[in-house]
């Protein structure tokens, strides 16, 4: 169940039963869910470090910029919603991790871009 608030992935392509979206799906569909403090994707930010799928699950392993953000919650839920929201997933597991921790250095140049970053 999402509120208008919740972001809304793009749609993704048919999948037979049984299989999950493959990363790129996955990340597109995270691409919705922003930093509310900064205004960015989680993807663009760089706080997305792993995507994998197996039988309708996705893991995802992902950090925040800071471990005291306190959109932190709304991040994981957000994500978590996101991705339980693709054709062919029964479950999002979102595990947030600190190691490595997160620096600008792996924002991508969009990311940067949208904050003037140079």
């Amino acid at each position: 169940m999402t509120d208008s608030a919740t972001p809304q992935p793009e749609s993704s392509p048919p999948l037979d039963a049984g299989q999950g979206p493959d990363q790129e799906v996955v990340l597109t569909a995270l691409k919705a869910v922003k930093d509310p403090e900064i205004g960015v994707n989680i993807v663009d930010l760089g706080l997305v470090y792993t995507v994998a799928s197996r039988e309708g699950e996705v893991d995802v392993e992902m950090t925040l910029t800071s471990p005291a953000c306190p959109a932190g919650p709304q991040i994981i839920r957000e994500a978590t919603e996101v991705i339980e929201s693709l054709q062919g997933v029964s479950k999002a597991n979102v595990r947030l991790v600190m190691n490595p921790p997160w620096s600008p250095d792996r924002m991508s140049e969009d990311a940067r871009d949208e904050l003037g970053m140079f």
